[in-house]
């Protein structure tokens, strides 16, 4: 066992949250160590690697407010920026602020066990070590534990195996090999255009197709990158006013109250437009199924008119609600079927059977290739925290009182988990915001929650049960009016079997969201327990 070390508070993770975590702590004078299991800063950024990655928030946006000076200075090069270059920007941040000396690279907590009889956090780590802490903060982002099924026969395989999620940094060169790729959500259309120039041959294995909208991705001008620094603050002040904590052009009214000419136009003109932005043609997509239905029909239009073969085109095109999973924001994705050396294999009806030495099988024809590329995304939004051995009030698990879904009031703190905090955890807006706007709100909360406990000498803080109960039936609720729940995204945790169907992420509105935050401080913190 080594020396134990004690702080006011322990972050795990160094990716945007606990970097800007650091931050505030540093400056409102708490001791601090940050644990991340990666080699440098970045988080999901560190991790994935793979060809295309890149953001689907435009670049100008998705980055930190909190310094003015920072938002000046950094030069972004694209309209949607690429993993390597978000990850420079998280780098700069680290090195800027003089972040590193407080993290604890390399290393991996195994536990967190809160001691109720000295009201602190034991964080134990892979090297044996046990840090003790007031705060336990979990800064371990919405996607960042990788999902593998478990294919029969997947040790039996002989060739390379690279995850999305977990990408080799020294990155992998697929010129004139076999390539499979198993997949077609986010990651596998950033990547399989790339991966199809490069590869002999490219098969890939699609059980459900996703919607996407194409990036028209582009170098930044100028002109605009020096209209939004004169006014970066309005800027802001207009993404925290939007229910996604992101600016860009909403028509409120229905689509249904338009004219199919007229309706057809504006989803056009949406569609030039680009990205998550499509979404924001009318008010109404996704509430009402009817509105939903042509928005999906004019998107499957675009890849009928896009993919050559006809049966190819029907495979590609999803006959499921329009942005009930998050939608997909792509560049030359569904041309690249139209390539001599692209092929698509449907195991929606006929799953992969299993995995053989050279390929796999798919109802018993064999499939051949020397790499296969698991595009199958994430554990979401609970995985970061099961993998850990969370323990609270008379040692209950975290994983176990979340058997039925994760149970948090605001995805701030979890009733029985005294003095833990989460940023972005299940329950806020998250995933369905702007993240980097998401977790600088969620931050300076705790920072003020913080504040307010060492000024009125209080030592814990904890959820209240009815109140937790409460919030988690609200979210629920107000899941269910919309469309997002009506289907198996990750969402709802439908990527992985087993895990119970419930809506995980805050729908509300960001701006709600906030409203709420900050009448629960305003009222003493109400909904929580101070000691």
């Amino acid at each position: 066992m080594g020396m134990e070390q004690d702080f006011d508070a322990v972050v795990v993770g160094a990716g945007f949250a606990g970097l800007y975590m650091l931050h505030r702590l540093r400056g409102e004078g708490y001791t601090v160590r940050v644990i991340e299991m990666a080699a440098g800063v970045g988080g999901t950024w560190f991790w994935n690697r793979y060809p295309g990655a890149r953001c689907d928030i435009e670049s100008m946006q998705y980055s930190y407010q909190f310094s003015d000076d920072l938002q000046q200075d950094w030069e972004w090069t694209e309209k949607y920026a690429t993993q390597p270059e978000i990850l420079r920007y998280a780098e700069h941040v680290a090195e800027r602020f003089d972040l590193k000396r407080d993290i604890q690279f390399n290393t991996r907590v195994t536990a967190a066990v809160f001691d109720e009889t000295a009201e602190r956090w034991r964080i134990n780590l892979e090297d044996g070590t046990t840090l003790g802490a007031r705060f336990c903060i979990m800064a371990l982002g919405c996607l960042s534990t990788t999902n593998l099924p478990e294919f029969n026969g997947l040790d039996d395989y002989q060739g390379d195996k690279y995850h999305t999620g977990e990408w080799p940094h020294e990155g992998v060169d697929f010129t004139g090999r076999q390539v499979g790729v198993i997949g077609t959500g986010s990651s596998a259309i950033q990547s399989i255009p790339i991966i199809a120039e490069q590869a002999a041959h490219l098969t890939v294995f699609q059980r459900t197709p996703n919607y996407a909208v194409p990036a028209w991705n582009e170098p930044l001008d100028p002109d605009e990158v020096r209209t939004i620094k004169a006014d970066y603050a309005g800027l802001r002040k207009k993404a925290k006013a939007r229910p996604t904590g992101v600016v860009f052009p909403f028509n409120e009214f229905s689509a249904l109250s338009v004219p199919e000419a007229r309706r057809q136009e504006i989803y056009q003109e949406y569609w030039q437009r680009g990205g998550l932005a499509f979404m924001g043609a009318f008010g109404d997509l996704l509430v009402d199924e009817a509105a939903n239905e042509t928005a999906a029909e004019f998107v499957r239009g675009k890849i009928r008119e896009k993919v050559d073969d006809p049966a190819t085109a029907e495979l590609l095109a999803p006959q499921t609600v329009f942005g009930c999973k998050r939608l997909c924001v792509d560049t030359d994705y569904f041309q690249t079927y139209n390539r001599d050396n692209v092929s698509l294999v449907d195991v929606s009806e006929d799953p992969i059977d299993g995995f053989t030495a050279t390929g796999l099988t798919v109802a018993g024809k064999p499939y051949e290739f020397d790499a296969a590329v698991f595009a199958t995304g994430f554990d979401a939004m609970v995985g970061s925290f099961t993998r850990i051995d969370i323990r609270g009030r008379d040692d209950v698990a975290l994983k176990d009182k979340w058997l039925g879904g994760p149970r948090t009031l605001l995805g701030l703190c979890s009733a029985g988990f005294p003095n833990m905090f989460m940023i972005t955890g299940p329950g806020s807006p998250s995933v369905l915001a702007s993240m980097i706007q998401a977790i600088e709100q969620n931050v300076d909360w705790i920072i003020d929650c913080m504040n307010h406990m060492r000024d009125n000498d209080l030592d814990v803080i904890e959820a209240e049960v009815a109140e937790e109960d409460a919030w988690v039936e609200h979210v629920g609720e107000i899941a269910a009016g919309s469309l997002r729940s009506t289907c198996s995204s990750w969402y709802l945790g439908g990527s992985i079997p087993g895990r119970p169907r419930v809506f995980m992420p805050y729908i509300g509105g960001f701006p709600t969201y906030v409203e709420k935050c900050d009448y629960v401080a305003a009222a003493g913190y109400e909904g929580f327990r101070l000691a």
